[in-house]
């Protein structure tokens, strides 16, 4: 029984490493390029927004592999 704990214990801390991975991705690499090109004259580009897209899809995706890896926690 206490192999089953710490199996547990470190599904749930890579699960929640991998979800704050994405928080960070979404943050740095999603949202702050757009809200820093919106307060300039210019506006996003296209390059920029196909990077904003693909860190927050990035970060969606870390996310649903951090709740898959919560599925493997044993009874």
């Amino acid at each position: 029984m206490p192999l089953d704990v710490i199996y547990n214990e470190r599904i749930k801390l890579f699960a929640t490493f991998v979800n704050g991975l994405g928080i960070a991705i979404f943050a740095v690499g999603g949202l702050a390029p757009l809200i820093s090109s919106l307060n300039g004259s210019t506006g996003p580009r296209q390059l920029l927004l196909f990077t904003s897209a693909t860190c927050i899809l990035g970060a969606f995706a870390l996310h649903y592999i951090a709740s898959a890896v919560l599925k493997r926690i044993r009874s």
